[in-house]
């Protein structure tokens, strides 16, 4: 098929190996160069061909037609291999079945519920901390956020031995992954690093869901908990024969749901505490905001409407450090995005990362200003320039109760702590799965600040 119009190729490209040297160089820096070179750009990784869409109305395009532009490519391939046919990485032939069945297990009323494992769980972690202790932040996130995933899958009913086997084999799969990602076409069969402990957890982490499923649906007690809602899920828009979800179904949703659960939170919670380091005047206006709503006691569903610069914290961390840096799609048939013609199998790409950096988008595109989110802002975000989430019928759909439950957990840390950067820490983002704060290690301080007090200095600042 002839282009209608021509499709510019990124600079710097290198005979064999295309871009891959300055995307493993530098991958922030050159995404951030592509919109400057086209709204649509080719790039090379290796033999791998690819189109980056650089502007939000062809990224809109792409979201919304997802028959068109299926799930696939390489982050989804490799995906696969551990999730299955999940409902992140199904193809689209699955998805509309799968969202139907699981959309229940997500509706409002039930967020209220699960919002309490967020609060009981950041409590305890926050109580188990001492004066002047350093924490490895984002692996304390990710232990916390594993806990309140877990609570939400299946209530309290996993035993302490399993529950701790289940999030380390987690993050093991997850480490693999992102290792796997990073690997060139044509080298992905070799060994690679830690690959001995990542087929072992692979393996026995869907056994003991397997397992659990079970021992769940032969008890047939309901819960409350996502497993239950799971168990109990019926399609009654597939005609006379009600469909429900298979074990192994069962067992892929909550391999997505526990992965997306656990490491979209424990990534958006470190950036957050990391950012506020770094900027003690929003800390400080936290702080104010916490101790006025929460009195000193731990967060919760209730207090979320008034724990609004808690919220746009979060909003903003997840627009300077989104969860997923770069997304693939594959084109199932001969098409045209925006200007365009694109041939049927070519690869897609887009990355919520560029697009939450562009400075046409966001003035001062690396400033951390949680104010940009409020509706008085004279520059207000354009909604389809904010994509953590993805976005479209595969919009993430838990991402209500993700970020709810990390609005509670950094009130709660905020209401007890503050955590100041340890001298000499070098912070760096960590590429894999998602992007991760590596090196991120903060001293807690007890907070004595009482609310009555704060409560004023809140009014005074508004």
């Amino acid at each position: 098929m002839k282009n209608s119009t021509p499709i510019p190729t990124a600079a710097g490209g290198l005979p064999l190996l295309g871009h891959l040297v300055p995307l493993l160089r530098d991958p922030f820096k050159f995404l951030s160069c592509l919109p400057q070179q086209g709204d649509l750009v080719q790039v090379r990784l290796g033999p791998l061909q690819a189109l980056v869409a650089c502007d939000p109305a062809l990224v809109s395009q792409v979201l919304r037609d997802d028959r068109t532009f299926d799930k696939g490519g390489p982050v989804f391939d490799r995906s696969r291999e551990f999730f299955g046919n999940g409902l992140a990485t199904c193809p689209h032939g699955n998805h509309r079945r799968q969202r139907r069945l699981l959309q229940p297990a997500f509706h409002p009323a039930r967020l209220p519920g699960y919002a309490q494992a967020a609060t009981d769980r950041a409590a305890e972690t926050t109580a188990s901390w001492q004066d002047g202790q350093v924490l490895d932040v984002l692996a304390v996130m990710q232990e916390l956020t594993a806990r309140i995933t877990v609570d939400t899958l299946f209530s309290t009913t996993v035993a302490p031995e399993v529950l701790t086997q289940a999030v380390n084999d987690l993050a093991t799969v997850v480490r693999g992954l992102s290792v796997r990602m990073a690997i060139p076409p044509g080298l992905d069969r070799l060994p690679a690093p830690g690959d001995r402990r990542y087929q072992q957890a692979r393996t026995r982490l869907p056994r003991t869901l397997r397992r659990l499923v079970t021992e769940r649906r032969a008890a047939g007690t309901d819960h409350g908990d996502l497993l239950s809602m799971l168990l109990t899920a019926r399609d009654t828009d597939s005609g006379p024969a009600e469909q429900t979800l298979t074990d192994a179904e069962i067992i892929e949703q909550i391999l997505t749901f526990f992965v997306g659960g656990t490491d979209t939170a424990a990534s958006a919670l470190a950036w957050a505490l990391h950012l506020l380091g770094q900027h003690p005047e929003i800390e400080a206006r936290l702080h104010a905001e916490v101790d006025a709503v929460l009195d000193g006691r731990p967060a919760t569903h209730a207090d979320l409407p008034r724990l609004e610069l808690t919220g746009r914290i979060l909003t903003e961390t997840m627009r300077l450090w989104p969860p997923a840096w770069i997304v693939t799609r594959t084109c199932m048939a001969d098409t045209r995005l925006g200007r365009y013609e694109i041939q049927a199998r070519t690869t897609v790409a887009y990355s919520p990362y560029l697009l939450h950096h562009r400075a046409d988008l966001y003035p001062d595109p690396d400033r951390f200003d949680p104010d940009r989110w409020t509706p008085e802002h004279p520059s207000p975000p354009r909604r389809e320039a904010y994509i953590p989430f993805g976005g479209g019928a595969r919009k993430c759909i838990g991402d209500r109760f993700g970020t709810n439950a990390s609005v509670l957990a950094l009130a709660t840390i905020a209401s007890r702590w503050r955590l100041e950067p340890v001298s000499g820490m070098r912070v760096r983002p960590a590429l894999g799965v998602f992007v991760n704060p590596r090196g991120l290690r903060m001293r807690a301080t007890a907070r004595t600040t009482t609310g009555t007090a704060s409560a004023a200095a809140l009014e005074e600042r508004q």
